[in-house]
């Protein structure tokens, strides 16, 4: 993946995830976010309606899946697609870009599920090695 250049008082540098303020984070942060991640992997399936979303994504307040979707609308993630009907409908999707993204972080989350009883033995050998 190319990645575009980016100017920082001066000379032209490319974005670097390590460098301390590098905006690249803040990105990184929306998309591997709890709610981000569940988001991005819900709308993988198909579009949702705020209601039928929060349903899918057990356990996120409405609160949180409104920020949730605002922050990844404004990143370029999420297209929010209000129908001048009554009652309002507003139905939320990915763009490619967040198709992208979310392919990419359900990748991890699938992988974390199935290394979960790795994860689970590791964590039992290192508080039995703390505690004896």
């Amino acid at each position: 993946m190319s990645v575009s250049p980016q100017v920082v008082g001066g000379p032209v540098r490319r974005p670097d995830v390590n460098e301390k303020l590098c905006p690249s984070r803040v990105v990184l942060e929306h998309v591997t976010s709890r709610w981000g991640v569940l988001v991005l992997a819900a709308l993988l399936e198909r579009s949702y309606r705020f209601s039928e979303l929060r349903r899918a994504i057990g356990g996120v307040s409405e609160k949180m899946l409104a920020q949730t979707l605002q922050t990844l609308e404004r990143d370029g993630f999420v297209n929010r697609d209000a129908k001048p009907v009554i009652p309002p409908r507003v139905d939320y999707s990915l763009t490619n870009l967040g198709r992208e993204a979310g392919e990419q972080v359900w990748a991890l989350a699938r992988w974390t599920e199935r290394r979960l009883g790795d994860v689970e033995r590791a964590r039992s050998e290192y508080d039995e090695a703390r505690t004896s």
